[in-house]
């Protein structure tokens, strides 16, 4: 059988060589299938997240709401609404009478939630620096620290009419800043935008380019 598969393959390069037939090649943007598709619901409710720490210097879960509230809206079909709750703890993401009671009587209706992290740490790095000595330069090392965040976020999407988790998806993401007095908060944008780009590509799907060939006449 895999012999047979090899010769057709060789017959078919033979005849497309020896053919007078004109063809060339387009790219084409070929749309992937999506791992969960979003677009299914007539509606998404954002809520609250559980947040395993809280931050200082900004309210993390506002913050997230607002953040994918938005996206959410420029990207998917469905209407985008945010819902306060109160998240005791991770356990209830398991309650399906506590999520049903989100948005009673909902049809079509999708629950965004999950759990988040964002911690922030000064690390210091031996760097080189290069210092003029004499018309020439020398290099140098020198210790400086490195301010670096991590955003950790457990995506739930949870149907709200059973309770029933539908789809999950984790991500940790750490970016560092040279600038020791980077705020929280603008890293916390920065962060979130790489989160959003790999967590829509799961539920939009990804675009392809393929190449194929069309014959002229």
């Amino acid at each position: 059988m895999k012999k047979n598969k090899i010769v057709l393959i060789l017959l078919l390069v033979f005849f497309v060589s020896c053919s007078s037939v004109n063809y060339f090649k387009v790219n084409l943007e070929v749309p992937g299938k999506p791992v969960f598709d979003i677009n299914q619901f007539d509606e998404i409710i954002i809520t609250d997240f559980f947040i395993k720490k809280e931050t200082e210097d900004f309210d993390l879960n506002q913050e997230l709401i607002n953040y994918f509230e938005a996206q959410m809206r420029q990207n998917f079909k469905a209407e985008v609404s945010s819902r306060r709750i109160s998240l005791s703890d991770e356990e209830l993401f398991k309650d399906k009478a506590f999520w049903k009671n989100i948005q009673p009587e909902a049809q079509e209706t999708v629950l965004f939630t999950g759990t988040v992290d964002y911690l922030e740490e000064v690390r210091k790095a031996v760097v080189q620096t290069k210092k003029k000595v004499d018309e020439t330069f020398d290099r140098d090392r020198a210790i400086q620290e490195r301010r670096f965040y991590t955003l950790t976020l457990d995506f739930y999407m949870i149907d709200a009419q059973t309770g029933e988790i539908l789809y999950t998806k984790a991500f940790k993401e750490t970016q560092g800043y040279r600038n020791p007095n980077q705020t929280a908060a603008f890293a916390f944008f920065d962060l979130a935008d790489t989160v959003k780009a790999k967590f829509f590509s799961s539920v939009l799907g990804t675009v392809k380019m393929q190449q194929r060939y069309l014959i002229k006449d």
